[in-house]
């Protein structure tokens, strides 16, 4: 923050101002206010250094604070040497040339221990990719907007896919235009920040400019000719007299839809949808004539059409040298126009006539799904000084939508009791005839009160304190009666009233701690905190730190901590119903809420929260001003993880108690949230900088980093309710524990170069996937998918046409590099050899192997990532292109 005096301003109005400001903070500290230590280091010395942005970092605990490059710096240090815990600085330039969309996937091609992809199944997913920090899923990372939490996502994802039965907050709400740098926190912070602050902390700082107008327009299409992307951005500063700002980001953007479905196995069709071996050649002459005409079965799979218009404003205003009032708020609307597997003559056998057009043969339907998805979050607050003790106070405010429709579909079951009720002439008919339905969808608002001071008592000690109130909602949004009635709208069956309803929950927590400088070369910082939930219970958690400097040139660092994450609101309430026809009946499946009386039947326990253990120890080199490299382990075990377990289904035993459980609800099989299991993450981060190297008439940069994981797995049982425990059935089967725990990269590095010369600025990066298993539903428990090693390459050259303008052309994934995998042996190993190894035909003439491929791949159309997703995206090359003017 630059504060600049205003020597207009009476000391009166400065002593209201600040009586007020502590009436304020009094106020929220009594009903128990907010939790994050911003700005440990007080004095106003450090302050207004790192206020001026000076290259050296100020001696402080917190993400929020730390300054490591000037801004505009090419090829900067990237990692912060001398501080306690492992901390990534991106500035905005490393992040736009990535060329990528949305900054979720920039961080992906710039933090190794960062990743999100594209999944192949377009529905809701759509709207929100799973990403995650060090493989622990998208609920244990903490996403801060200069400094202040961002609310979560309405969505948790239910599809068999990494990052199932979790959400995170949107990340790709945030216009990259507006970003000044990223901190990304290597290490828990829950005693500083909360809950879900477990793997990591990601932190968006916006631009503070208060001059200044850029517009940048951007376009790019992938090698296949689609997925065609137009933006159109605008960054405009705003001096406020010489006191203050207002920065402001408008940006509009459309992604055209771009499919990568495989060619369709005949024969595969023909044994999935035909009566068996006796109707076999029949069959598959029906499934050769519609693939003839559409090879790839009409499917379209890879990445939905997107609109997406945002909208970001960050403020500050300084009323004197110590007292200053700050805003920040952002919006986006966002649409995604995605589609479910087509539904084939020989799938579907009729529309009803409602979707083909009169006098054109039936030739099957491809659904269509319509997400709307509104975000927002605002932020309000006030800096000042009392007594020496640097103070903050604020609220933020914060939300998510998401709206569902589907399109071009027809509920069945409603067509079928129509023509039922006609054929029996029943009146009044049943509703018939509808195509578009709407599904209903989920809301989650949030709303958070800060207070965080600092001083520094004396030479070498400085103490920090807060609190945070924070209260959430859920609402689960009904569909319309159509769209779940019946079978519901095929592909997509709208929620029901009896399964939506609003949520709430409210938690305090306070904290305190202190940076203790030793010595000049041995820092402690210790933090405790103590958070409290209105729905299921308290947590008391703390966290040591400490760095050593053993010379000029080393830096050794370690810290050890305690954590929790909150069962969300989403993974306690959320229900789901599905309906299929069973012995001419209506019957029931779905996901039963946590408070659900079904869980309450089964005896699944009410969801508690996770607790972690964290410890890290790292080493800093800085040879000199050009040349640093960082090593850090990290080890986290985690205590009663929630997880999304796998439908159960009745034993088959009717005196078993599960089923008589199953049969009294009137239920055919259901799946929960439940703290099933531990696990233990462990690996090493490492990141090497290299710049100023002299090449020609220009300097070369040189950038290595790399996240290993060394372990990454479940650490004893499965916690199975008695009664599923009974009936030999688990809440955790291997696809679920394969999702979890291996189906991100086992290493991934990033190796880049940076070369500036005249008006030109080209960058080379090569992305290296390290491979990943899947284990899906319907392989063969003794056989499991393996990803290959893939390297990604990136290049991008920009070229300063002006003092104004400058023109970027970038090639993403320049040698078209895709995901491949093959079928490897697990389990029984033998026996898994034995099928890959086998040549015998079936009846459907396929080997083994393929008929295990065609299950994973649902007959070939995910022939390339299969049903669950991949390690990195399916498009392939993409050619991008942006002009930026300034003024």
């Amino acid at each position: 923050m630059n504060k600049k005096t205003t020597g207009s301003r009476s000391a009166t109005k400065k002593d209201v101002f600040v009586k007020s400001a502590v009436q304020i903070a009094i106020l929220l500290l009594a009903t128990g206010s907010m939790a994050q230590a911003q700005e440990a280091s007080t004095d106003k010395k450090a302050e207004k250094a790192a206020e001026t942005k000076q290259a050296a970092p100020a001696a402080v605990p917190e993400i929020q604070t730390v300054v490591v490059t000037s801004t505009g710096m090419r090829g900067g240090q990237r990692t912060v040497i001398d501080t306690p815990v492992p901390i990534d600085v991106l500035a905005a330039s490393d992040l736009t040339k990535t060329a990528q969309a949305s900054l979720d996937k920039a961080l992906a091609f710039r933090v190794p221990s960062f990743n999100t992809v594209q999944t192949p199944v377009n529905d809701a997913t759509s709207l929100l990719d799973p990403y995650e920090i060090r493989n622990m899923g998208p609920s244990r990372s903490l996403i801060l907007i200069n400094g202040k939490r961002k609310n979560a996502s309405a969505l948790v994802y239910t599809q068999t896919s990494p990052g199932r039965g979790e959400s995170g907050a949107d990340i790709s709400a945030i216009p990259q235009d507006a970003i000044k740098r990223i901190e990304v926190l290597r290490d828990g912070a829950s005693a500083q920040y909360g809950s879900d602050a477990i793997s990591g902390v990601v932190n968006i700082i916006l631009k503070d400019s208060p001059t200044g107008t850029s517009i940048t327009g951007r376009t790019g299409v992938t090698h296949e000719g689609d997925g065609k992307m137009q933006a159109l951005s605008i960054n405009h500063g705003l001096a406020l007299g010489d006191s203050g700002f207002v920065n402001m980001t408008v940006d509009v953007s459309k992604n055209g839809l771009a499919s990568r479905s495989g060619l369709v196995s005949a024969r595969g069709e023909a044994a999935t949808f035909g009566d068996g071996p006796a109707t076999f050649e029949n069959d598959l002459k029906n499934v050769n004539a519609f693939l003839a005409k559409h090879p790839d079965a009409g499917n379209i799979n890879g990445s939905p059409d997107t609109r997406a218009s945002k909208f970001l404003v960050n403020s500050r205003y300084s009323i004197d040298e110590d007292t200053s009032v700050y805003a920040n708020a952002a919006y986006i609307d966002k649409k995604i126009d995605s589609y479910a597997n087509y539904r084939t003559p020989y799938w579907r056998p009729t529309d009803y006539g409602l979707l083909t057009p009169a006098g054109k043969p039936y030739d099957g339907y491809v659904p269509g799904f319509l997400g709307a998805l509104k975000d927002y979050n605002a932020t309000v607050g006030t800096k000042f000084d009392i007594s020496g003790w640097a103070s903050d106070v604020s609220v933020t405010i914060g939300g998510n939508e998401q709206k569902y429709t589907v399109t071009n579909s027809v509920n069945r079951g409603m067509e079928n009791a129509y023509r039922d009720a006609v054929a029996k002439g029943v009146t009044p008919l049943p509703k018939h005839g509808q195509t578009q339905f709407d599904a209903g969808g989920s809301k989650f608002t949030h709303t958070v009160w800060n207070a965080d001071f600092s001083k520094t008592l004396s030479k070498g000690l400085n103490a920090y304190f807060g609190s945070e109130v924070r209260s959430e909602k859920y609402t689960l949004i009904a569909g319309e009666e159509a769209s779940y009635l019946y079978s519901g709208s095929d592909s997509y069956a709208g929620n029901t009233p009896a399964n939506s309803f609003s949520s709430t929950r409210s938690n305090y927590g306070m904290y305190g701690g202190a940076l203790i400088d030793v010595s000049n070369d041995l820092v402690f910082d210790a933090t405790g905190r103590y958070e409290k939930y209105s729905d299921f219970g308290k947590a008391f958690i703390g966290k040591l730190s400490a760095k050593y400097k053993i010379n000029d040139e080393f830096t050794l660092r370690s810290s050890v901590s305690t954590g929790f994450r909150a069962p969300s609101l989403h993974q306690i309430y959320t229900q789901k119903t599905q309906y299929s026809f069973s012995g001419g009946q209506i019957q029931v499946s779905g996901l039963a809420s946590n408070v659900s009386k079904e869980a309450e039947a089964l005896g699944v326990p009410k969801l508690k929260a996770e607790k972690s253990t964290g410890f890290t120890m790292g080493l800093g080199y800085k040879a000199d001003r050009n040349t640093s490299m960082t090593l850090d382990y990290y080890n986290i075990s985690l205590k009663d993880r929630i997880i999304l377990g796998k439908e159960i289904h009745p034993s088959g035993d009717p005196t078993a108690e599960l089923d008589k459980i199953l049969k009294a609800s009137g239920i055919v099989s259901l799946s929960f949230f439940v703290n099933a299991l531990d696990s233990k993450t462990s690996g090493i981060d490492y990141v090497f900088n290299h710049r100023n190297m002299k090449l020609g008439d220009g300097k070369l940069a040189f950038n290595l980093s790399g996240n290993y994981s060394l372990q990454n797995e479940r650490s004893g049982g499965v916690n199975n309710p008695a009664a599923i425990a009974k009936a030999g059935q688990s809440v955790l089967d291997i696809t679920q524990e394969a999702l979890m725990f291996t189906s991100r990269p086992k290493f991934k590095s990033i190796i880049g170069f940076d070369y500036d010369i005249g008006d030109y600025n080209m960058s080379l990066n090569n992305t290296v996937f390290g491979p990943t298993k899947f284990r899906n539903a319907d392989l063969d428990q003794n056989l499991e998918v393996v990803f290959k090693t893939k390297m990604v390459t990136d290049f991008s050259i920009n070229y300063q046409i002006s003092k104004n303008m400058t023109l970027a052309f970038a090639i993403n994934n320049m040698l078209n590099v895709t995901p491949s995998w093959n079928l490897q042996a697990v389990g029984d190993k033998a026996k898994g050899q034995a099928i890959l190894d086998s040549k015998t035909l079936d009846y459907s003439g396929r080997t083994p192997t393929q008929i295990q491929s065609d299950n994973i791949t649902f007959d070939q159309r995910y022939s390339m990532v299969t049903y669950d997703g991949s390690h990195f995206s399916q498009l392939g090359r993409m050619y991008n292109l942006s002009l930026n003017y300034r003024f």
